[in-house]
Parts: C-alpha cells; structure tokens; sequence
C-alpha cells in the first residue's frame, strides 16, 4: 500500500482545479460529462451537506446546458415517484416537504433533509416552465421497498384490471403469514421454515407485462406512465423477493443483486425516457461511491462484488458513462450508531494514514476537483492502491478502519474526483426548528 510521498502531494496538486465554494469551478466537469449518456454523482458518505448540495447543482447544470431528462436516485421507486409526478405538475401533494413524505423508511435523511429538498423545489419551477413532454422526471432504483411496490401494483390493477387485480392479490398474499418484515420472510426461506414466493412473484411480473400494450394503449401517453410504473413495481418485487432471500446466505450475492436491479433499472428509464421523447435521453444518477466507482477497481471485487458503475460502464460502454466521486478528510456527518437508529450528527474522524482522502488533504487544498485524464500525471498516481473510506448510513468512529475503509485504485473507479476537505452534516427536515448545529453534540472520539 502507498504510503505518504511529496511527489505524490505534488502531483495532485498540479492537478487539481481549485473549487470556489462548493459549486464553483466545475465547468471544465459539466463540459466532460455533458456528452456522456449517464453522468453517476457518487458521495463518500449518505448525510454530508457538501455532497448533496454540489450534486444537485451539477444535476441542474447538465438538465439547462446538456438536455438531460432526469435524475435516478438510491431510493424506493414508489417514494422516488411520488416525488416524480410532484415535479412534473401531477399528483396531490401542495409542495416540496410533501410530496418527499413518502421516504418513511430508515434512513429517512438521505432524501427528507434541506438540500433534497431545495433540489425537488427547482425541478419543480424548471419542468413548470417546460411542455409537458420535455418536463424532467426523478426516480428511485433501489428494492427495499417490497411491500409498498405490492401494494402500487396492486391499486393499478385495480383501475385497469379488476379480474387481474384479483389474482395478483392471490399471489402476494404468499407473503402475509410474515405480517410487513421482509427481513423475515428472507430468515424464514433461508433456514427452511417456510416455502418462497418466487413462483407467484415472477407469474405475476409476466402477466403484468404481457397486458402492458393493451392496458398503455387505453389513454395514451400518461397510462403508458402509470404501467411502466406499475411494471417497474411488479419487478421491484420479484428481485426483492430474491433479495431478501440471499441477505442471510452472506457473500456478495445480495449486494449483487441489489446493484444489478439498480442497472436493470437505470436502463429501463433511459429506454422508457427515449420512447416517452422519441430521440435518444440523458440520465443523471445519483448514489454512494461504493456503489458507482467501478467495483473491478476495488478489494470487493476479489470476493465477487460487482456494482452499478460497474455494470454502466459494460453495458453503455466507459465512453458514454461517466462517473464522479465525492471525498472528504473530517467534519461532521448526520448518520445512525445502528441500523434503525436515530439520525445523529457526528464528528468524522480524519483520514487515515496512507488512504486517498489523506493524500488529498496533504495538498493544502480546501476544495477541488480532478478530472482523471488519461495523460494526467495525477491519474498515475491514483491508479496505485491506497485506502477509501466508505460511510453511510451507519458511521462508527470506534471501528472506522474495519468498518469505513477499504482498498481501491481510485483512477479506475471514478473519472472525476470532487474533495472538499472539511464537511458539514446534512440537515434532516424532521430536525428544523430543534437542530442548532451550535449545539453540536459530542460524538468523537467517545461519545458516539
């Protein structure tokens, strides 16, 4: 492993373009990415301001000045499309605040805090601006949400299809003897107490898709929205149904099957997106670095990890996908001890010796970014194997070398590197009014 080296320092250092603020300076970024077909905005950790504020502005930028069509988040696809027909003038919801209700599930800051927030309100005004075809949509490709996406399938059937609304209810309720755990229904199959509900959960996904011509061509336009939702739902279910299945077996088989929903759906949008406008479309999308820097560039990958900026890259090809990553040395995180917990502002630790993030703040470089040109001396020198810290929605400062770091060659993961040196916690919207950050609690080193 590389250790510390002024050459090293140096290099990056020549190569890096000095940020003002956290949004200025990324031009040269915007004219890079602009031409790619998915542009992937990672994040070092899933509660940093920084993060989530140069994210969004770069989301806008490439949505004004490069035509992009929307933006794919890590989230549950029915939360992310009540959010969808919210910033496309549809739906119920008054505003905003609103219309992100639906993130019920922990953790409810990833995309209930003041950025995303701000970010939904200006997609809002951008598309009210626009006709109805060229209206920007935002969308979730996670598969947590086992239960909600039954439960959209099955109130689409009901406006469409009452027979077939009957026999989808027949074949979901194979998961009612688990009340609403998933979590058990996985530990159930798992050990053997209990048959699976692949059968019913895949018959269901076929039926749903060979009624898709007949069902869109009743009203147009917007039922062919609402069975391509519906059909997204139906195969969140199935891949979920295996999911949790596989969590309990240990091994990189859930993760894989996570991060390959995410692609499967990444792709389905572009090509819905492309039929829905009739010329090829642009997707942004949005997730944590573990998730979008190339995996075959990381120490996962020797137990079989794939993942999704992975897969982007061989399925569109490394010319037509570009992909950033977000750093960062210290500051504050908004995160939870365990899983379920509250959301609490942490203090993040600094770097490790001998990792990415401390190379980057031995430049004396508050912010920056890096392009990862071929010809760049700086990709040299992050092509050599160093550590990557990792949080997200856990951050436990006690374990922070088992438990947030890994190895990685940075060059081959991202093709664009954004560092902000110090960093701040996002700001959860439940927390407003209450949350005074000079009240900042003590959570490093003993307190967390």
């Amino acid at each position: 492993m590389i250790r510390r080296s002024a050459s090293a320092e140096r290099s990056v250092a020549e190569a890096a373009l000095v940020m003002e603020g956290v949004t200025g300076g990324l031009d040269p970024l915007i004219e890079a990415a602009g031409t790619a077909q998915a542009v992937l905005l990672g994040e070092g950790s899933h509660g940093t301001h920084e993060f989530y504020r140069c994210r969004a502005h770069i989301t806008r930028r490439l949505i004004v000045e490069k035509g992009f069509a929307g933006v794919a988040v890590e989230a549950d696809w029915p939360d992310a499309w009540r959010v969808n027909r919210f910033v496309r003038g549809l739906g119920d919801d008054p505003d905003a605040d609103a219309a992100l209700a639906g993130f019920e599930r922990f953790p409810q800051w990833m995309w209930r805090n003041r950025d995303v927030r701000e970010f939904v309100e200006w997609l809002r005004r951008h598309n009210d601006a626009q006709p109805p075809a060229n209206r920007v949509g935002f969308y979730g490709v996670d598969l947590y949400s086992l239960h909600a996406s039954m439960d959209a399938v099955l109130e689409y059937l009901a406006k469409v299809d009452a027979e077939a609304a009957h026999r989808a209810r027949e074949r979901y309720a194979c998961f009612d003897r688990f009340g609403g755990d998933p979590q058990a229904y996985g530990y159930a199959t798992t050990v053997g107490l209990s048959e699976g509900c692949e059968e019913e959960v895949v018959r269901q996904l076929v039926e749903l898709r060979r009624s898709a011509a007949a069902y869109a061509g009743r009203d147009g336009r917007v039922a062919e929205g609402e069975q391509f939702f519906a059909e997204q739902n139906a195969r969140l279910v199935k891949n979920a149904e295996r999911y949790y299945r596989t969590m309990y077996a240990g091994g990189a088989a859930s993760w894989n099957l996570r991060d390959t929903h995410m692609a499967d759906t990444v792709e389905a949008l572009i090509a819905y997106l492309g039929r829905a406008r009739g010329t090829p479309v642009k997707l942004v999308v949005w997730a944590h670095n573990s998730h979008l820097g190339d995996a075959r560039a990381t120490e996962p990958a020797r137990e079989g990890q794939i993942n999704l900026g992975q897969l982007t890259r061989e399925r569109l090809g490394a010319e037509r996908t570009f992909i950033v990553g977000f750093t960062t040395h210290e500051g504050t995180v908004t995160a939870a001890t365990d899983w379920g917990g509250p959301a609490e502002r942490k203090r993040v630790r600094p770097s490790l010796p001998g990792s990415y993030e401390r190379l980057f703040h031995e430049t004396g470089l508050e912010r920056f970014l890096l392009l990862l040109r071929p010809e760049s001396d700086a990709r040299r020198v992050l092509s050599a194997e160093r550590l990557e810290r990792a949080i997200g929605v856990i951050y436990r400062p006690q374990t922070e070398r088992q438990s947030h770091y890994f190895t990685a060659r940075l060059a081959d993961q991202f093709d664009a590197v954004i560092h902000f040196d110090t960093t701040r916690a996002v700001w959860p919207l439940e927390h407003e009014g209450v949350w005074d950050p000079s009240e900042l609690p003590e959570t490093y080193p003993t307190g967390v």
